[in-house]
């Protein structure tokens, strides 16, 4: 792509050829579908200072691709994630000062934030060990699927630290109650498979070998559709969050005028018109 062609779209551009250099990242051949692949199995894939800075910067930028429609994230081994790395992250921040710690756990805030912003739905696949921020990573997805071994532990206060962390305290609760988000931060116990399926953390349980399977069938589904419009669905579920009953029916007027202005309502109503499946462009 051209700069003037970058200029003339907004700063679009296509992520098909991304290459990160803590994790993996493989698309689809039309570029559509993304699947971040965290890929230190032998650690069961565990998070860094630079591989949580690099899924930061990536999530932030996913907001300007030309391309990629919906994401999945997984782990690579037969794991999602064990979180920080103790030694890579957990030990140095024992010696850090309180102006570190504090552009540390802000640094991890902002993943979450990116996550929540950027427009492409984000579909976790789980296997395995989810635990700390690798269960932080699945929550702030927007939908969850998992294998009947998955076993997710918000487990900071086994570290002695609050079970407040990269936003748990206030996202949880939304997904799967009060009380039963206050139970998982409180004792950092895990959370089963049956559990997290029957609490509506997981939206559908998979064998093993089938799941990255049908997390892929999901995204490519979402990414097939009303791209646009799923991106105005996830910013009103994010925001509505802090308004009340006026402003969010005020709000979801105003979100869907402007989907019903999108060549994609007209294409869709024409291709039921003549009984034809529509093909979305995102405009």
């Amino acid at each position: 792509m051209s700069d003037r062609d970058m200029t003339m779209q907004g700063h679009l551009k296509p992520f098909k050829d991304y290459r990160p250099q803590h994790f993996l990242w493989e698309v689809s051949d039309d570029g559509r579908v993304a699947t971040i692949r965290l890929n230190r199995p032998e650690r069961k894939n565990p998070l860094t200072f630079d591989s949580y800075a690099e899924l930061r910067d990536l999530f932030r930028d996913l907001a300007y691709a030309s391309d990629v429609r919906a994401m999945v994230l997984t782990g690579a081994g037969g794991n999602f994630s064990s979180g920080g790395d103790v030694f890579e992250i957990i030990e140095p921040l024992t010696r850090m000062a309180m102006p570190e710690l504090l552009a540390f756990t802000r640094m991890t805030g902002d993943l979450v934030k990116a996550m929540r912003k950027c427009p492409q739905p984000i579909i976790s696949a789980v296997d395995g060990i989810c635990a700390g921020a690798g269960a932080i990573l699945a929550m702030a997805s927007d939908m969850r699927l998992a294998t009947p071994e998955a076993k997710t532990a918000f487990l900071f206060t086994r570290v002695g630290l609050a079970g407040a962390d990269m936003g748990a305290c206030g996202i949880l609760p939304r997904i799967i109650g009060q009380g039963r988000a206050a139970e998982l931060l409180f004792t950092g116990r895990s959370m089963t498979s049956a559990e997290g399926h029957a609490w509506g953390f997981y939206n559908s349980l998979h064998a093993s070998a089938d799941l990255e399977q049908e997390a892929v069938k999901l995204a490519r589904s979402l990414a097939d559709g009303p791209w646009f419009a799923h991106g105005m669905t996830k910013t009103m579920l994010n925001q509505e969050w802090a308004m009340g009953i006026d402003e969010m029916i005020e709000s979801e007027a105003q979100a869907q005028a402007v989907c019903m202005a999108t060549q994609d309502f007209r294409r869709a109503f024409e291709a039921f018109a003549a009984k034809r499946k529509p093909e979305f462009q995102g405009n």
